[in-house]
């Protein structure tokens, strides 16, 4: 069976197999041993979400045939998995940082924009009143540092210097 036409309404359940739920589970040989490995794959995605070992059947050779208990646990823990991803990338992508200059406490943010012709940053300033008081373009490697946000507000928020690489 083709799994790229699996639908989220097509269930399977199959010893090596199981599909439900827009998951799908699927019992491969382990390449690195002699034992086996579980993949979990999100519909739509080529990529699995999870590998991890599979227990060995009774009979010591076969794979232990999945089932539902193991299933919802799978799709929990590879949810989990897409869940730490998510708030990875937007971490790497989010910054914030307050920094205290001139007797008052400052938010700052860079938000990276990844684009692949001509990613970019934005710095942003926001008083402890909570209102925006500046906000410029950077590049997309810019630092932030509480040592780079203290010296832009001293600075009275100068749009950084860019360089051409």
């Amino acid at each position: 069976m083709d799994t790229d036409d699996l639908t989220e309404s097509t269930a399977i359940r199959e010893d090596r197999l199981w599909h439900d739920n827009g998951w799908m589970a699927r019992v491969i040989k382990n390449e690195d041993d002699d034992g086996w490995a579980v993949a979990m794959f999100k519909d739509g995605e080529a990529e699995p979400a999870l590998v991890g070992p599979w227990t060995m059947g009774r009979d010591k050779k076969n794979p232990k045939p999945l089932d539902q208990t193991a299933f919802n646990t799978l799709i929990k823990t590879a949810s989990e998995v897409l869940q730490r991803h998510a708030q990875q990338a937007h971490a790497a992508l989010h910054k914030q940082l307050t920094v205290f200059v001139n007797d008052q406490q400052w938010d700052i943010k860079l938000d990276i924009t990844p684009d692949e012709d001509a990613p970019f940053a934005t710095l942003s300033a926001i008083n402890d009143e909570g209102s925006l008081v500046a906000q410029v373009r950077v590049r997309p490697d810019f630092k932030l540092t509480s040592a780079t946000a203290s010296a832009w507000i001293q600075n009275d928020f100068p749009a950084p210097e860019t360089r051409e690489d």
